[in-house]
């Protein structure tokens, strides 16, 4: 209670100190609100609230009189008795977490409700603690049938409040104490809206930096060093290099280096067709063709906001939308398909492309201003062959995360194994030394990956082609049996080159099951350890 008078006195440690203040208080008509003891190195410390009336002592007589009491160390007033401080700090605790919170008894009084939950019931903390919990939420209550039924009870719920309409999503589940007797239940609350903006930001690609950028190389030295200068300029990019070498992860980088709040809208051009190129990337106003949306939709410059527009594959865009591209990219505006409007949009531009465009331009085939315009600040990204040193680092990287991807232990490459990597001329650069290696962690049943389980895909190809032939020297026979002939040689194959049928089923790109048909159709089975695999000798699974 307020104006009540707390002290902490220190004693050493006997028997006794609780009665000795009891009967201290009792013989002056003095009444304790609440004491608290804490033993600690032989010392008792006595933490007592005296309730304050008209007739008490006043402070410096109580003093006084804890003076008298035996084996009596010192003594001093107090603001807070601890369990008042520890009730503070979990109030200011609770009251911090962005989850609302309610606790209830065993017999369904709110004893503990945090500012989110009072702000998502539209009530405040006085109104609400110490209520009965059906008082609150009178129907589909949450709490209650957790309460009732003492099991983990969770759904959506929607509430009218003095501020409009909240739709949360609400999950309790019951309290039992230490000796397993059930004492309450406690709600959590989450606001819906911030559930999916969690969501939302858990499905977003994290972001890409130029410190996820792995080489020694100087060529990429020099690169990386030259895109951080240019990152947060605003002006366009133009990134060229061969397929495979990571030109949008480049370019997400540049964009997470520029510090710009929009986000990173990725376009393929060659992906779109040219019939939508245009109502994507600029929108269209209501009834500019059959099938619009009411109200338009907003093209893609718009939805960038401040953010950055990623035209990768531009040598493929058809002529007609170069022209507007050039257009928005000249005078920074755009107009909807079938509007009047120009409308302001202040997306970065960087566009990337694994043609020639000057050859381009020269054939007619790419506009002469478009190139021009774009070739601002270009980035060529090296080939893999041109930055062998970079190999192992990022053969060994990769290795990594296919190992935690595939639960294997960590594996390590061999030096027959990275001296084929070193000659190989990769014409897939960085992408296809990726297929690679997952490639050879997975065929490779040791952990040491020798220079066998290294396979460029033109082997893979070899192969096929070889059985094939293998099939055409045979001749006759009907195109069902050549073909049934060459599955089960390619199954036979990738079985005995695996160490499991589940991993064998990954690698052909088939169910578990479904593999396991095939085998029992072709009759496969467990052979020696040479050949694991044979055809025509029933097995068991």
């Amino acid at each position: 209670m307020d104006g009540n008078l707390k002290f902490e006195l220190l004693f050493k440690d006997r028997i006794g100190i609780v009665y000795d203040i009891a009967r201290l208080m009792c013989g002056q008509s003095l009444n304790i609100v609440a004491m608290e003891v804490e033993q600690k190195n032989g010392f008792a410390k006595i933490s007592i609230e005296i309730e304050k009336q008209e007739h008490n002592l006043d402070k410096a007589s109580l003093l006084a009189l804890f003076a008298t009491l035996p084996q009596i160390e010192s003594q001093v007033e107090l603001r807070h008795l601890p369990q008042e401080r520890r009730q503070r700090w979990f109030r200011t605790l609770f009251d911090g977490m962005s989850e609302g919170i309610i606790s209830v008894d065993a017999r369904g009084m709110i004893n503990t409700i945090n500012n989110v939950a009072c702000r998502t019931l539209g009530l405040t903390y006085e109104s609400i603690i110490d209520r009965h919990i059906s008082e609150i939420s009178p129907k589909d209550s949450i709490l209650l049938d957790c309460l009732q039924k003492r099991i983990p009870v969770s759904r959506r719920k929607s509430l009218v409040t003095s501020t409009g309409r909240v739709e949360f999503y609400g999950s309790a589940k019951p309290i039992n104490d230490s000796r397993g007797n059930f004492v309450g239940a406690v709600l959590l609350i989450n606001n819906l809206k911030e559930v999916k903006e969690m969501v939302d930001a858990v499905s977003t690609p994290l972001s890409v930096t130029f410190d996820d950028f792995l080489g020694e190389s100087p060529a990429m030295k020099n690169l990386i060093t030259f895109a951080r200068k240019i990152a947060d300029t605003g002006t366009i990019v133009s990134i060229t290099g061969e397929s495979g070498t990571g030109k949008e992860l480049f370019a997400r980088a540049l964009h997470f280096e520029s510090g710009r709040p929009g986000p990173f809208i990725p376009i393929n051009c060659a992906a779109l067709p040219e019939a939508l190129i245009e109502s994507e990337l600029f929108g269209y106003v209501d009834g500019a063709f059959t099938g619009a949306r009411k109200k338009g939709k907003p093209g893609l410059f718009e939805a960038a906001g401040d953010g950055t527009i990623f035209l990768d594959e531009i040598g493929d865009m058809p002529p007609g939308p170069q022209a507007k591209i050039l257009r928005v990219l000249q005078d920074g505006l755009v107009r909807r398909i079938g509007g009047f409007e120009e409308i302001p949009v202040n997306a970065r531009v960087i566009t990337a492309t694994n043609k020639n465009l000057r050859e381009m331009v020269q054939e007619k085939r790419f506009r002469e201003d478009l190139f021009y315009r774009i070739n601002v600040l270009t980035v060529q990204i090296p080939p893999l062959r041109e930055r062998l040193m970079d190999i192992s680092l990022l053969a060994k990287d990769f290795l990594r995360q296919f190992n935690r991807k595939l639960g294997k232990p960590g594996q390590t490459i061999g030096t027959d194994a990275m001296a084929k990597l070193y000659n190989y001329t990769w014409p897939g650069n960085v992408r296809e030394l990726k297929n690679m290696i997952e490639r050879a962690s997975v065929l490779s049943d040791t952990d040491h990956i020798g220079g066998e389980a290294i396979r460029p895909s033109h082997e893979t190809l070899h192969r096929f082609n070889r059985n094939c032939a293998v099939l055409s020297e045979n001749g006759g026979g009907s195109l069902k049996r050549h073909i049934g002939s060459l599955e089960t040689k390619i199954l036979m194959e990738t079985l005995n080159a695996t160490p499991s049928i589940r991993q064998a089923a990954k690698m052909l790109g088939l169910s578990h099951t479904a593999l396991l048909k095939k085998i029992d159709k072709y009759q496969l089975s467990c052979g020696n350890k040479k050949d694991r695999w044979n055809e025509n000798t029933p097995g068991v699974f």
